[in-house]
């Protein structure tokens, strides 16, 4: 069987040969750390992003299968984005500057991380009206419809699962308000709130549904988020089951009248709070199952919620910067996750610079082994 066989056996609780050995890419930092050791060529690092052939090459001589992350899809958000626009700068050499969303952040030199949130764009109403409505208004060029009818020939040929990226309906709004002006907004427009959230999800729907009906054919969906934190999510559950859950609804109906009945979502943080609004919403699969300092699992979860629930994800990264010992327990822990069935382990987000080339081809290794 090859990876593309094995995954959709595995999530679907059917026997499969082999565990595929999956990742979820690399810091920026890493990949320069790994060119200066000599591991990975110029080309490839000026190369590389994910599922590229830089991405192929790397991955597949650290002994990696496939990335989750590499999907297919429309132009699920902005389109197009605002261009980057510095606006002030400061004696401690940092600077203010207006990104792709609208997002006016603060950044410092030498710190590569995520940037401090200034402010937004999008004000308000009249804001919403003038600056974001038509970039955010569906047109058939999201979809590169000659693209997607080209991988729909050759799809049945492929042999990693094939992904299709459905957006995100409250991640991004939050990437073009900021955590704390999207929480207000809620409390002073409510209506607006609402109608941001529903664009989104219009978008997302008509170009899944256009690819779709173009003849693809995927393995899995995916929704991207990233709106939970170490204690729980950055929006109430009882909020987001009333506002986002239905854009999901309607893409996952969407997705199962195709065939598509696996639909995974990215999250980082503790999530166990939306994991029942996502699975009422129709996402069965949760990744990449932070491990962090809450300790995330799929055990509890599949305890609480049975087979309905899957994952991807769940490794301890943090690993890779120690020895062959911390990589050897790690796997050990693994093996009753996945003697759950339904799951698929994978780094918990994408490594991080610390991480030692040798003890990523050890963790290969020993993984093919083992699984």
């Amino acid at each position: 069987m090859n990876a593309r066989e094995c995954t959709k056996a595995i999530l679907h609780y059917q026997p499969a040969d082999h565990v595929p050995v999956v990742h979820f890419g690399y810091w920026a930092e890493l990949l320069d750390k790994w060119l200066a050791e000599g591991h990975i060529t110029e080309e490839e690092r000026k190369g590389y992003w994910d599922g590229s052939p830089a991405d192929n090459a790397i991955s597949g001589r650290l002994g990696f299968d496939f990335c989750w992350t590499c999907q297919c899809g429309g132009a699920n958000d902005l389109f197009p984005g605002f261009t980057s626009q510095r606006l002030e700068e400061f004696p401690d050499g940092s600077y203010t500057y207006r990104n792709w969303n609208g997002l006016i952040e603060r950044a410092y030199p030498g710190v590569d991380s995520i940037p401090m949130t200034i402010g937004t764009t999008l004000t308000g109403r009249e804001a919403w009206e003038e600056l974001y409505k038509e970039k955010l208004t569906w047109k058939p060029e999201r979809v590169n419809l000659d693209a997607v009818k080209a991988l729909a020939a050759r799809q049945d040929e492929i042999e990693i699962p094939l992904g299709l990226h459905v957006g995100s309906y409250y991640g991004k709004v939050r990437d073009m308000l900021g955590v704390e002006e999207l929480a207000y907004l809620y409390a002073d427009d409510e209506e607006l709130y609402a109608e941001i959230i529903e664009t989104l999800g219009e978008i997302s729907y008509r170009n899944c549904e256009m690819i779709l009906k173009a003849g693809l054919r995927p393995d899995f969906a995916h929704f991207w988020e990233d709106i939970c934190f170490k204690n729980g999510p950055l929006v109430s559950p009882d909020v987001f089951r009333e506002y986002v859950a239905p854009q999901y609804k309607k893409i996952t109906d969407l997705l199962l009248s195709y065939g598509c009945d696996i639909v995974s979502l990215d999250c980082d943080g503790c999530i166990d709070k939306l994991v029942p609004v996502w699975l009422e919403s129709g996402v069965n699969t949760m990744f990449p199952i932070e491990v962090g300092t809450w300790n995330a699992s799929i055990a509890p979860w599949r305890e609480q919620y049975g087979k309905a629930l899957r994952g991807v994800g769940g490794m301890d990264k943090r690993v890779f910067a120690y020895d062959y010992a911390a990589v050897d327990r790690e796997i050990e822990r693994l093996k009753a996750l996945v003697d759950l069935g339904g799951y698929i382990p994978c780094p918990d987000h994408r490594l991080p610079p610390e991480s030692k080339w040798e003890n990523v081809q050890y963790y290969c290794e020993r993984f093919r082994e083992t699984f």
